[in-house]
């Protein structure tokens, strides 16, 4: 049992531990709300610089689209709309259980507005067994559940393109309806970077062909980052705070030092005037709710395996409780209109759902596998697998002990 007597007499230090954090955070903020206004002063020769010596930084930063001061208000939503959105959760694979498999569990939202239809709140739960399923990832040297993770995410873009262009298409009643397709987290998939080449392919593949779905049929996808802890808009002003002519970073701070020493010295360059500074903290003091920042073209290695339309581009949105990252293809971003129409969408979503989208928050709770429902999905396995003649059906000793104490 936890000791509240004990933990009482440190909290005090922590306290105060907390109150000087957040007086040198306020410093940090006054800083880099100057950087900016003096990187704007100076943003054709940044541009320049980034141009011809972005091979050469050792840091990724975004590329900005727009004013680095630019503040957008942005219109209400049009009273007839409709919202798209899926989540997914798993059951991993465990030895310990009845059967050596795992699920997946798509939950799928479609809601609209202003058009007397009702909603389509949903999940499709699918069962993965055969050998190819369970084993293939391992000659990639890529573990099961973690491939699951991998395979989760490609779901969710096709079941939310499917959802949305079956609704949207054919051109007719539907098409005119302003509409989005939302996803909760980064368009981004920079956990894919280090994959082998093959096994990249195959899950890049079927995402970016859902995606390729949603262009073709004119359908905004978003995704919307609460509590952002993105630096890529922050990392580009270093390029101000750089002291030097030229921001070589291979030559002014690394030359000559081995990959362990480049590790060290990140943590003490001289541009690092403002970090550990977030986005979203230094956004929210530029903007007021209802406002986006300027668009900025993320350089995430990822991304060289995107095509040049789905590009991920993002900005920031003051939605009232929170700074938000929003990301969208680019060629969402290059239509002025439909981006507006798009962010005022996402703004009455939040509003609907006290603080985050409701139709993000309503697909996660489709998804979310309780531990009833995993109970329940093993109980029914094993009725199959009985009915089936195989009699040497249940867990293992181990899991045995743990769902029972004989203390």
């Amino acid at each position: 049992m936890l000791d509240l007597i004990k933990l009482a007499g440190q909290l005090p230090g922590m306290g105060a531990h907390l109150q000087e954090q957040a007086a040198t955070g306020r410093e940090r903020i006054e800083r880099g709300i100057s950087l900016l206004r003096e990187a704007q002063a100076d943003f054709q020769t940044l541009q320049a610089h980034q141009q011809t010596w972005g091979d050469r930084l050792i840091f990724n930063h975004g590329i900005p689209l727009e004013s680095l001061e630019t503040r957008v208000p942005i219109s209400p939503p049009s009273q007839a709309h409709t919202v798209f959105a899926t989540d997914g959760s798993q059951i991993a694979p465990s030895h310990h259980e009845i059967a050596y498999c795992y699920l997946i569990n798509i939950g799928r939202v479609m809601l609209h507005y202003g058009q007397s239809l009702h909603p389509l709140l949903d999940h499709l739960p699918e069962i993965f067994y055969r050998s190819e399923d369970l084993y293939t990832s391992r000659k990639w040297g890529i573990r099961t559940d973690e491939w699951l993770g991998y395979r989760r995410t490609a779901s969710e873009a096709e079941v939310l393109a499917e959802m949305a262009c079956k609704w949207v298409l054919p051109p007719g009643a539907h098409g005119h309806i302003p509409n989005v397709a939302m996803v909760d987290g980064s368009l981004v998939y920079w956990f894919l970077e280090n994959l082998p080449a093959e096994a990249r392919q195959q899950i890049l593949e079927p995402l970016l062909g859902a995606w390729q779905q949603l262009r073709e049929t004119r359908i905004p996808l978003i995704g919307y980052i609460s509590s952002t802890r993105s630096v890529e808009a922050v990392h580009f002003l270093r390029l101000q705070a750089c002291p030097h002519d030229k921001p070589d970073c291979q030559s002014h701070c690394l030359d000559g030092e081995t990959k362990e020493r480049k590790a060290e010295f990140r943590e003490t360059l001289p541009c690092q005037t403002i970090e550990p500074l977030r986005d979203s903290t230094l956004f929210e003091q530029l903007l007021q709710p209802g406002d986006r920042s300027g668009l900025w073209l993320s350089q995430a290695r990822i991304l060289n395996h995107y095509p040049e339309a789905d590009q991920v581009c993002f900005c920031y949105l003051h939605v009232g409780t929170e700074v938000a990252r929003i990301e969208m293809p680019r060629w969402v971003a290059a239509d002025p209109q439909l981006l507006d129409q798009t962010l005022g969408i996402v703004l009455g979503q939040v509003q609907k759902g006290f603080g985050y989208p409701v139709a993000i928050a309503e697909a996660h709770n489709q998804a979310v596998i309780r531990g009833g429902d995993r109970a329940r999905f093993f109980a029914l396995l094993e009725q199959q697998l009985l009915k089936a003649g195989l009699t040497n059906v249940g867990v293992s000793y181990k899991e045995t002990r743990k769902r029972g104490s004989v203390a």
